[in-house]
């Protein structure tokens, strides 16, 4: 599961980057939404990055952000779907159902709620 959400972290970052070229190379019509939605890509792709980093570590809280990610992942894949953007929603789509499908499996759950060794909890 960590290999999905930094693969989800790369491409928001990638689109982040493309925000960024954009605005020196295009003329934006908006500017200030522009900078402000490579910002948000930005900060969401370091987020999943850090997310899929102490998911690996066993850390328990990741389950939480990454599910509440998820959520809002399919919260814009499907009316980018109704709106016949197939290809972007399913991209959005797919990943955020194989997480929300994992976070729940017995090894997903073990694996983040260890209580032996070193803690886990924090």
């Amino acid at each position: 599961m960590s290999a999905v959400l930094v693969l989800e972290a790369a491409a928001l970052l990638a689109l982040a980057g493309w925000f960024v070229y954009s605005l020196f190379t295009t003329e934006a019509a908006s500017l200030g939404g522009a900078v402000f939605t490579a910002v948000i890509l930005a900060a969401a792709g370091v987020w999943l990055l850090v997310l899929g980093h102490f998911f690996f570590r066993g850390f328990r809280w990741t389950r939480a952000g990454a599910l509440v990610f998820q959520l809002f992942a399919i919260v814009l894949a499907v009316p980018t779907l109704q709106g016949g953007v197939v290809l972007i929603g399913l991209l959005l789509l797919l990943p955020a159902a194989v997480v929300l499908l994992l976070l729940f499996t017995r090894p997903v759950l073990e694996h983040t709620s260890r209580i032996s060794g070193e803690p886990k909890a924090f």
